[in-house]
This record gives C-alpha cells, structure tokens and sequence, in this order.
C-alpha cells in the first residue's frame, strides 16, 4: 500500500488509528468521519516515486508553451495486522 510521503526509516513499525473503512467480505463498517479503535499496523518498506504526470501549459495565439513534469513521493507500507474494535 502507497501512502503519502511519512518520515519513517525502512523496517520501522507504523500504526495507523485513522480509519476510515473496514471490510471483511462480509461485513462493512464505514465510520463518521472514521471507526473508533481501529487501527492498522503496517511495516515501512521505504520510499517510492509515483508515475510521472505531464504538466503541459499552452496559450492561444503567442506561441506560448511550457512543458513541465511531476512525480509525487510516496511511502510503501506493508500491512500486518489490522485491529477491528470489538474483536
């Protein structure tokens, strides 16, 4: 799983207690804003670059153009547990 870039060294445990929605192919808990005592517990694989987006600006008329790329920075985690209240 990509999350969004986290300051945390490869190997290091991660909890994760804002969870928004939990399935077990059965049962779905969907929280308001997120489910009460629920946690994730995952393992930092690292950081990972995103595919490359192409930001391409153009103006009508004056020859104007500007192409530009972007690629967003990740953290790979690997889930281990997840906790579901009650259980």
């Amino acid at each position: 799983m990509d999350v969004d870039n986290i300051d945390v060294p490869d190997g290091e445990k991660v909890e994760l207690d804002k969870v928004l929605v939990i399935s077990d192919g059965e049962n779905t808990t969907v929280g308001s804003p997120t489910v009460a005592g629920a946690k994730i517990m995952a393992t930092s694989m690292g950081p990972v670059r995103g595919k490359k987006l192409i930001v391409f600006r153009y103006k009508n008329k004056t020859r104007h153009r500007k192409k530009t790329g972007f690629r967003a920075s990740y953290t790979r985690l690997a889930v281990d547990q997840v906790v579901i209240p009650g259980e």
